[in-house]
């Protein structure tokens, strides 16, 4: 499957942005799929993952309450909705696919990547 994500930019503190991935190529429905994030000079962090019908989610520690991840089989679509955005959300963001059923909060797990999509939040 081939992902590509999309809807990074540059917000202030506080903003929100809708992160998407658009699928290609196989059966969305059947891939559990997640967003990661790597912040310069840092290693690659879970950000939240979702099972292929929608249950279970997944979310790291760090942006719990405030993000929600979503799909939309029907459009091949995963979502990563993201409001009230810190500093410390600044990273490239990157969606990720596993063919198991459920998600994982390991990257090592994930055998598809989109490309990234640049998220810059000024304070």
């Amino acid at each position: 499957v081939q992902l590509q994500a999309s809807g990074g930019g540059l917000v202030q503190a506080g903003d929100s942005l809708r992160l998407s991935c658009a699928a290609a190529g196989r059966t969305f429905s059947n891939y559990a799929v997640g967003w990661f994030r790597q912040a310069p000079g840092k290693e690659r962090e879970f950000v939240a993952a979702i099972g292929w019908n929608g249950v279970p989610t997944y979310y790291a520690d760090s942006v719990k309450g405030r993000f929600t991840i979503s799909r939309d089989d029907a459009k091949n679509t995963l979502y990563l909705q993201m409001n009230s955005l810190k500093s410390g959300d600044t990273a490239v963001y990157y969606c990720a696919a596993t063919p198991r059923t459920w998600p994982s909060t390991d990257d090592r797990r994930y055998d598809y990547w989109g490309q990234g999509t640049q998220v810059t939040v000024s304070s």
